[in-house]
């Protein structure tokens, strides 16, 4: 799969995130600090990442900051991204399709067992569920 990585800064396990992709398998495309020749801000850089999953260049997207809120609010402005801050149900009930991380308090071990549960993660089939995701695109 090939996933858009966005930071806003190397702090934390941000270089940790494209490495555990690429173990994964992975194909990983970088932005912000992660790729010098962008700028690193997180408004900028998180929109990137977005924008490669709303235009098709990525299926999925991983955006981070210090806290993983303003990564968060960058990318759900991209019309067609559902970004969400790590959290339960993200996946299965909201159809996201970028995850966001705080660069602050996700620990090496705690970013294996967030990306094991967003990749084992499906969307749910329920009416009530799709109903709701598809009333994001009105």
């Amino acid at each position: 799969m090939r996933i858009a990585v966005a930071a806003d800064s190397l702090d934390g396990v941000a270089a940790r995130i494209v490495g555990e992709l690429r173990e994964r398998g992975h194909e990983v495309v970088t932005h912000g600090a992660l790729n010098e020749a962008e700028r690193d801000d997180w408004a900028w850089a998180c929109e990137a990442a977005a924008r490669d999953v709303a235009e098709g260049r990525a299926e999925q997207a991983v955006v981070c900051c210090w806290t993983g809120t303003g990564a968060s609010i960058a990318a759900n402005k991209v019309r067609g991204v559902r970004a969400a801050l790590c959290a339960d149900g993200a996946r299965r009930w909201n159809d996201a399709n970028v995850l966001a991380l705080s660069l602050r308090v996700v620990s090496e071990p705690l970013l294996k067992e967030i990306l094991d549960a967003w990749f084992a993660g499906t969307a749910s089939t329920d009416p009530a569920d799709v109903a709701n995701v598809e009333h994001l695109e009105t």
